[in-house]
């Protein structure tokens, strides 16, 4: 069933619509499905790890704050190099776009690619783009909130929280902190939901079908993987300690 709208190719169909639609919900939608299905995503779990550290962080010496400082600058340092990649990424598919024509001629003699006009093959192209942006928007975004984090880490307390405002001040150290890397698996996700955008190019079932495997893969790692095991059980003792 094609959608005969006059500002989309001739041959984009329904199937089309719903491959597309279910890449961006499951990718915007993906923490709170996950938290109606299970404890939340495993950043959320670590937010208490995060608290507890903050506390911690504020009642030890200065060479201890340093090494706390350094893994935080590892963590920027990743963000940087996910942030590079995806720019030169960017940049081979706008050099695409600008020879698409040609691109297109050339892959209509790979046979598991699906027949398509010219028009909805550059189509396909932009949409994989439009993820990658997202992802570098992302990225960037989670840079800021960890130069955030870096000026709020300098302004805690030396001592332990002793009073409700430096409790606060480390509690909202965390937030941020959480808030910066849920930018960084928004964005590393979009990597995936940009892989499932690429079988677009071999018909709307196959991306819809490889859309939702993708997404079955990134629940099954944030709920049933040995790595998500472990930090539920670690959260669980950490609750009891405090308690």
């Amino acid at each position: 069933m094609s959608l005969n709208l006059p500002s989309l190719p001739i041959d984009f169909s329904l199937a089309h619509a719903v491959a597309i639609g279910l890449i961006f919900f499951l990718w915007g939608f993906y923490t709170p499905i996950l938290s109606l299905i299970g404890k939340g995503s495993l950043n959320t779990q670590l937010h208490a790890v995060r608290l507890r550290w903050l506390h911690m962080h504020q009642s030890v010496s200065r060479d201890q704050r340093v090494i706390d400082a350094l893994m935080l600058g590892h963590i920027s340092s990743s963000v940087s190099y996910f942030g590079s990649a995806t720019l030169i990424l960017l940049a081979a598919l706008v050099g695409t776009l600008v020879n698409i024509n040609r691109v297109y001629i050339v892959t209509r003699e790979l046979t598991f690619l699906a027949p398509m006009s010219a028009d909805l093959f550059a189509l396909n192209f932009a949409l994989v783009t439009l993820i990658l942006v997202l992802c570098l928007f992302a990225f960037t975004y989670a840079l800021r909130k960890m130069a955030y984090v870096f000026a709020m880490l300098g302004g805690l307390d030396v001592a332990a929280a002793s009073t409700p405002e430096v409790s606060v001040m480390a509690d909202q150290t965390a937030r941020v902190l959480t808030e910066a890397v849920k930018s960084i698996n928004n964005g590393i996700r979009g990597f995936y939901y940009a892989v499932a955008s690429l079988f677009l190019f071999s018909g709307a079932t196959t991306c819809i079908v490889a859309t939702l495997l993708i997404t079955a893969l990134l629940y099954y790692r944030q709920l049933y993987s040995p790595t998500a095991v472990a930090i539920a059980k670690y959260v669980t003792a950490l609750k009891r300690v405090k308690e």
